[in-house]
């Protein structure tokens, strides 16, 4: 694939206020706004139009980011509504078209295929109560809306937000291995984690000392989410789930403190720590 050039800028010159992100030769841009900010991102004409939005947030009883998507005919309206009426999140992504292009039924498709394609990659937890519907697009419009779509997902990855991103598959290369008592669970070190594959198994049981403590919450997070599910005298993980650092990996698989650095390992015995941090 050819390479982009996204430009990414910062209107009021704050690295953590609001951002502006296009590709330079599309027409899509999209606004990160900060629900701190929200007050003063009133003034931005660009949300004021018809446009495709995504709240972001986590919570500590879900083991996963949190992700609302939405669309609107005035995104500014409905974000302040959101502001008065939803807890989670703390940032918004806008898509608009920059030529204001964009119409109710463009936002509605593209509304129905973010939903389908954040619940296939399974990285974030939707927020949504329903299903968006789909609605009926000639063919040409269609074609374009996919573009369009390939323009919001380079972007709202390059953002920090990999909502539509597949884990990716294991292979042979770099696959990494723990285990321990009634555990075995392969893995991959990626851009934004350490992902354990579906499949995989972890301890039934929990150290004494890890009682009541972050560990023990991570573990019983991912229970209720139905990421781990027991089966016999063992955990299951019924999907692949990306940690965010190696070793709250380990300590879910092992039920204990542990070092994840040292305790994955590759094929031949060498840690993560040694194919990472020791070259």
């Amino acid at each position: 694939m050819p390479g982009s050039t996204i430009q990414i800028f910062l209107p009021d010159n704050n690295p953590r206020g609001l951002r502006i992100a296009k590709i330079t030769t599309r027409n899509i841009e999209v606004l990160q706004v900060p629900r701190v900010h929200l007050e003063e991102s009133n003034k931005r004409q660009e949300l004021s139009n018809v446009g495709l939005y995504f709240l972001l947030g986590t919570s500590d009883e879900e083991s996963l980011p949190i992700v609302y998507v939405g669309e609107a005919e005035d995104v500014l309206t409905r974000l302040n509504q959101h502001n008065k009426g939803k807890d989670f999140w703390q940032w918004a992504l806008v898509c608009v078209s920059r030529s204001q292009e964009f119409t109710k039924v463009h936002v509605k498709y593209l509304e129905w295929l973010c939903h389908q394609t954040i619940e296939k990659a399974g990285r974030f937890q939707l927020e949504n109560k329903g299903e968006p519907t789909c609605p009926h697009v000639s063919e040409s419009l269609n074609a374009d809306l996919l573009d369009y779509f390939e323009t919001v997902r380079i972007l709202t990855s390059t953002l920090g937000y990999p909502l539509f991103e597949e884990i990716e598959k294991p292979t042979k290369e770099h696959l990494l291995h723990c285990n321990g008592r009634g555990a075995s669970a392969t893995g991959k070190y990626l851009e934004d984690g350490l992902v354990v594959y579906e499949g995989s198994t972890a301890s039934l049981n929990e150290a004494p000392a890890s009682k009541g403590t972050w560990v023990a919450n991570l573990r019983r997070s991912l229970i209720e989410n139905k990421i781990l599910v027991q089966s016999g005298d063992t955990y299951v993980f019924a999907k692949s789930h990306i940690f965010n650092s190696p070793s709250a990996a380990a300590v879910t698989v092992l039920g204990r403190y542990a070092n994840g650095w040292t305790e994955w390992k590759l094929d031949d015995g060498t840690t993560l720590d040694q194919e990472i941090r020791q070259k």
